[in-house]
């Protein structure tokens, strides 16, 4: 995990061709508010649950922000009618693009639906199954999926060139204005709520992906609650607006980890980018393992009932890194729950993996009678257990090589084993995460 240091408030200096409109706020409470009444008929509150086990854990006050409530599941449906809703008669009868990991989209394809507005809807090729099944039933006959790309920048230029070619207008995700006005109103309900049992929030931790979530949020609070520290949560392996905050502009990743597909963007939103930029005294930006999220959306599972997207996590597992100041009232917004059952035992082995608890050995063992009973009486401790033995080739006539897993009781029995590894005629090598035969045998 890391954090990276409070920055100051920036100031540029007045010149002839720098007016004080060009700094004023993209976005204010006032527009978020509007956009609150245009959508009341449509989408209503998700609920703002106190959560006893993070309290308890953090000595905080937390609070849930349950977006995984809404109708399709995600927050990404108050950007997209708000959008929507605003088009003219005729940008109407022209239909509709969009690209989207999977919860834009369902957003999208339920307003095409409510509306009666024709659209093509373009995913890239690891969203789950399990969200592009939902995009069709929220949409129904009026949207057409589109599978198309590696990742969502590749989805999204096949989706901007749709709109170039057909004069569809194109719904951005997050790299737009009145998206991130939508988006808004997330932090507009947690004050009401939280003033409605006379407390105030003193930080609010929300995922980032393409930053049309955060620059809503830092908007209102910006106007309605100054004080509120505002914590962006990146996964590890797509940290698009804390590289951006680094060069003081959007930047491409070279390479983005699609695991926490809802927020697996390689170049965060020019607009995003301005509305952050614009507030970094308020806003701590902080990246979180994969691993470690896989943890958080495993104990919200056992311990809430909440079934998360990875990207629906990243607040919590922020929160839990960060360790917050005891006694504060906290506010994680729950940004997704469209997670595909079929990941649950990769979501598990890569809890595993970053608890300390699974690792994975290439075992070479002599060829000799009783060598399996010797690696299991005088290697493995008590409370470990094989996972996975396959036994891969005989090198030799003396040796043969097994690829073993093993999960350990508790991960401070790791140094042991190892120790006994080393002791015995049996040798063994560890795999370490990361290495390309670690990720080639798992």
């Amino acid at each position: 995990m890391g954090i990276c240091p409070r920055p100051v408030l920036r100031s540029m200096p007045m010149t002839d061709s720098t007016s004080s409109a060009a700094h004023a706020p993209l976005v204010h409470a006032s527009d978020i508010q509007d956009a609150q009444a245009r959508m009341s008929n449509v989408i209503a509150p998700t609920p703002l649950q106190y959560c006893a086990r993070l309290s308890e854990a953090t000595g905080c006050e937390v609070y849930l922000k349950r977006e995984d409530l809404q109708d399709v599941r995600s927050y990404k449906i108050r950007g997209a009618y708000n959008n929507v809703v605003q088009l003219t008669e005729e940008q109407r009868a022209a239909g509709i693009v969009a690209a989207s990991a999977g919860n834009h989209a369902q957003g999208v394809a339920y307003v095409c639906r409510t509306l009666g507005i024709t659209g093509r809807i373009y995913v890239p090729n690891q969203t789950p199954k399990q969200k592009r099944d939902r995009i069709r039933v929220h949409g129904g006959q009026f949207v057409e999926v589109i599978v198309t790309g590696d990742n969502f920048d590749a989805a999204a230029q096949a989706a901007r060139q749709d709109a170039a070619e057909t004069g569809a207008t194109l719904v951005e995700p997050f790299d737009a204005l009145e998206t991130v006005i939508g988006q808004g109103t997330v932090a507009a309900e947690i004050l009401a709520q939280l003033t409605s049992i006379g407390k105030h929030a003193d930080a609010i931790y929300v995922p980032v992906g393409g930053g049309g979530l955060i620059s809503g949020i830092v908007s209102y609070l910006a106007d309605m609650a100054p004080r509120c520290a505002v914590y962006g949560v990146e996964p590890s392996g797509a940290a698009s607006m804390t590289a951006a905050l680094a060069e003081d502009a959007p930047v491409t990743l070279e390479k983005v980890d699609p695991f926490v597909d809802g927020a697996a963007v390689a170049r965060i939103g020019d607009v995003p980018y301005q509305i952050v930029d614009a507030n970094r005294g308020r806003i701590h930006m902080m990246h979180v393992s994969e691993g470690a999220v896989c943890t958080e959306m495993l104990e919200l599972y056992q311990n809430e009932g909440i079934i998360a997207e990875p990207a629906g996590a990243l607040s919590v597992t922020g929160l839990l890194e960060a360790k917050p100041k005891p006694g504060t009232t906290v506010v994680c917004v729950i940004s997704g729950g469209n997670n595909d059952v079929l990941r649950y035992s990769e979501i598990m082995e890569r809890s595993l993996v970053h608890r300390g608890l699974k690792h994975y050995f290439l075992v070479n063992f002599p060829q000799e009678p009783g060598q399996l009973r010797v690696f299991l009486e005088e290697i493995l401790g008590p409370n470990d257990d094989i996972t996975l033995f396959e036994y891969l080739k005989r090198n030799n006539r003396e040796t043969g090589t097994a690829l073993v897993g093993l999960q350990l009781g508790k991960a401070a029995d790791l140094p042991d084993l190892l120790a006994r590894m080393e002791a015995s005629p049996i040798r063994c090598q560890q795999l370490q995460p990361g290495t390309p035969e670690y990720k080639f045998l798992t």
